[in-house]
């Protein structure tokens, strides 16, 4: 498999599940700004919309947005437990917070990263993106991650998102009980690996 990435982008999440699951694979650095791989192929033609991640498989089709490409990842080794079974209450749990994630904050940073996107609007969205991280807080007071006892790549997707709050100036220092499930996903041997290809950490 190949993974398109941007460093510290939302593909930062889908190469994490790629280390957890053991499966051989390569990256290919796609640049979000220039929109050019680094033998110059114009990455509108790997996605014809110009964001990361992709997912290009050993058949050569390829998947986009991250809540497939994370599950599909998943299911490929279902004895990591990286996400539930297919069918299963929880399974629908995970997708809930896939979908949570993705909607309410993932879109919620992505104007603070738009120059042009209005300052009023920025205020906005960073007050929203507070009420919902103080819910999610909420949610973790008795459970070490988000769907229970175990890292799932839902946990992924939150660490990869959040990661984004000092870059955007928002304070989430009071919010404990996120900060210490951050910390238990950076603390993992994968996640630490994922950040150091991509130049994340030293």
């Amino acid at each position: 498999m190949k993974l398109y990435y941007s460093p510290g982008a939302c593909s930062l999440s889908a190469h994490i599940a790629l280390e957890e699951s053991g499966l051989p694979y390569t990256t290919v650095l796609a640049s979000t700004k220039t929109h050019k791989l680094p033998d110059g192929t114009d990455f509108y033609t790997i996605n014809p919309l110009g964001y990361v991640p992709v997912l290009e498989l050993d058949d050569g089709s390829r998947l986009r947005e991250g809540a497939a490409i994370m599950q599909y990842i998943a299911d490929q080794v279902p004895q990591k437990n990286l996400a539930p079974a297919n069918g299963t209450l929880a399974r629908y749990r995970l997708q809930e917070w896939l979908s949570f994630i993705g909607t309410e904050l993932h879109k919620n940073f992505s104007p603070m990263f738009n120059p042009a996107a209005p300052e009023a609007y920025k205020v906005i969205a960073k007050a929203r993106l507070l009420e919902r991280l103080k819910w999610v807080d909420g949610e973790l007071k008795d459970k070490p991650h988000l769907i229970g006892a175990h890292f799932s790549v839902v946990d992924a997707y939150l660490y990869t998102v959040t990661n984004w709050a000092g870059p955007v100036g928002l304070d989430i220092s009071a919010l404990t009980r996120l900060n210490a499930l951050r910390e238990r996903v950076a603390q993992r041997p994968a996640v630490q690996a994922a950040m150091k290809a991509e130049g994340l950490l030293k």
